[in-house]
């Protein structure tokens, strides 16, 4: 929903008026079309962890995602109608619609490979959760008020204003999370830990409540953080690490891409004759989403 309604909203703030609800509807089909990458890799790839970590790859690629603009709209233009009506204003539509789709993604913390294919990790701020209604009703909002006002003015105007709320929510996330990186460096550094890798996640609905993971020598360390803690540091839990099973899933193809994919911050354990392999980014202890 909120890749289809920020797909929409941009490609008829940009379109002609007189084309807004034809926009609406294009905007709204091209925003979640790079996730239809989830067909292939479920159809060619027998490996879970290959399906996960190709997911948001080629598709979210900003290198990949103009050359489609420009063959959706070249497509478009050649058939005549809106598009070559207005085919300039058409061309930044589509183009915008389909990357606002991969920036949104790289605020959450599942990874987005917004520069494949070149050699440099997925993109994480993690600001945002995966579904956060605080971003997503406003654009919402603006859709539902320009299909029903058309090409009057009041359309356009809200339109901007559910870009204008919703982009300043996701900078405020921004603003949140340094918050609590700024508390975190703080409790770290008087743990002896200041150059640990780190990194917080909202939890679940909001930008209020924060979840701090930190890598040690040792295992992992899970806190939390509200922004009304005041300056209270924050109380870690510790983790211990498998050496044993670690030492394993460094020798594995398969684990070495996924801690390639989630900048390390997994844990490996052996249950009976299993090697698990968690991330560690998503979830919380005991319970992680994406176990291998």
């Amino acid at each position: 929903l909120t890749q289809i309604v920020l797909g929409a909203s941009v490609a008829a703030v940009i379109a002609p008026a007189r084309h807004r609800r034809a926009a609406l509807l294009a905007g709204a089909a091209l925003g979640p079309l790079p996730d239809l990458d989830v067909i292939p890799t479920s159809l060619l790839m027998d490996d879970p962890i290959d399906r996960m970590t190709w997911h948001r790859g080629p598709s979210h690629s900003l290198l990949v995602l103009p050359v489609l603009a420009w063959l959706i709209w070249a497509f478009f233009k050649r058939r005549g109608g809106r598009v070559a009506e207005a085919s300039r204003r058409w061309g930044w539509a589509i183009l915008l619609a389909l990357v606002t789709h991969p920036l949104l993604d790289a605020f959450t913390v599942y990874g987005t490979q917004l520069w494949w294919q070149l050699p440099v990790s997925p993109t994480m701020w993690s600001s945002i959760f995966i579904v956060d209604p605080m971003y997503t009703i406003w654009l919402l909002l603006a859709c539902l008020f320009a299909w029903c006002l058309r090409d009057r003015k009041g359309a356009q105007v809200a339109l901007m204003a559910g870009l204008a709320l919703s982009s300043g929510y996701l900078a405020w996330s921004l603003l949140a999370k340094s918050m609590v990186d700024r508390e975190a460096s703080r409790t770290l550094a008087g743990m002896g830990l200041a150059d640990a890798p780190r990194l917080s996640v909202p939890t679940p609905f909001n930008t209020l409540l924060w979840r701090v993971l930190v890598m040690t020598p040792t295992g992992y360390l899970e806190g939390e953080r509200s922004l009304f803690d005041g300056p209270v540091p924050i109380h870690f839990h510790p983790h211990a690490s498998d050496p044993a099973a670690e030492a394993i899933a460094k020798a594995i193809p398969s684990a070495r891409r996924l801690a390639w994919f989630d900048h390390g911050f997994q844990r490996a354990r052996i249950y009976g004759a299993d090697l698990v392999v968690t991330d560690l980014r998503m979830g919380s202890e005991p319970d992680y989403f994406f176990n291998y």
